[in-house]
């Protein structure tokens, strides 16, 4: 099995205004997303939703020994990364399916082999 991550990628105004009706819909959206990979012989391997972008600390990293926190340096940006999950598929093909279902209904999400190294 290989690993790959899938990205969602939301609208922030969408992110950061959801009440808890929206809030609770996403979770069941996700909770089918869990179930269906499953059943398909796939496996989550992690995942996490994340806080809006204004909770975010920026580093910029100067190639000296400094690194700088920096203020938002993305102030216009409309779109945010919400979340993601690490799944296990046994080709390209099942990850593309299981990306298929992965729920971003203010957005979409971005699916990515994992590079796996050699640990010797």
């Amino acid at each position: 099995m290989a690993k790959y991550m899938i990205t969602i990628v939301e609208n922030q105004e969408a992110y950061v205004t959801a009440d808890e009706a929206d809030f609770a819909a996403a979770m069941q959206m996700h909770g089918d997303f869990a179930e269906s990979v499953a059943k398909a012989g796939g496996e989550i391997l992690g995942g996490e939703a994340l806080q809006p972008l204004p909770t975010a600390t920026f580093l910029r990293n100067t190639r000296t020994d400094d690194v700088a926190v920096v203020d938002n340096p993305l102030p216009d940006v409309k779109e945010i990364l919400g979340g993601y999950y690490l799944v296990s598929a046994k080709d390209d093909a099942q990850a593309l399916e299981f990306a298929k279902l992965c729920p971003a209904p203010h957005g979409y999400v971005e699916l990515r082999p994992v590079w796996e190294f050699d640990a010797s």
